[in-house]
């Protein structure tokens, strides 16, 4: 079963308010997304622990490929 989730998390380059929606029924997630403001990669990291979801923003680790 789906289960979207709407996240607002700031850019972590330009502090831009991004909204997100997120499938949490996947379980934990990492990935990677422009920023629609400054269009620099920011990694992104969802949490699915019981009801709490949490999504968490910092710059591109170029170490991950």
């Amino acid at each position: 079963m789906i289960k979207y989730t709407e996240k607002r998390v700031p850019c972590p380059h330009c502090g831009h308010q991004i909204g997100m929606t997120v499938d949490s029924s996947r379980g934990n997630q990492e990935f990677y997304d422009d920023c629609p403001s400054c269009n620099h990669a920011i990694h992104l990291e969802l949490t699915v622990n019981n009801s709490k979801v949490q999504l968490r923003v910092d710059v591109e680790d170029h170490s991950i490929f």
